[in-house]
């Protein structure tokens, strides 16, 4: 008995449904990697730029221009001969 064409249709769309599903499941998988492995660079970056980030900033505020000047009234004791200020005398005239 010949087979019918009936089944033989039937048998070549089941064959071309799992060859889809197949390559379906396989650009899955690989968007799952690609997608891991983006974001693993991605933190990795973001990673780098604070450390720069941070490294350049105590470099800048140690050792750089933002370093502050010491004071020379700082690294001496404050001197007797300065006489504090008296408070303002009132005028003699009123004002209106």
């Amino acid at each position: 008995m010949a087979p019918s064409k009936n089944s033989e249709r039937e048998a070549r769309e089941a064959r071309d449904r799992l060859r889809r599903y197949n390559a379906r499941q396989a650009v899955h998988a690989h968007q799952v990697t690609r997608r891991r492995r983006d974001n693993i660079i991605a933190v990795a970056g973001v990673l780098l730029v604070v450390g720069l980030a941070t490294v350049t900033q105590v470099f800048y505020f140690t050792a750089g221009p933002g370093l502050p000047k010491p004071s020379p009234s700082s690294s001496t004791a404050p001197s007797s001969s300065i006489a504090p200020s008296s408070p303002p005398t009132p005028s003699a005239s009123p004002t209106p």
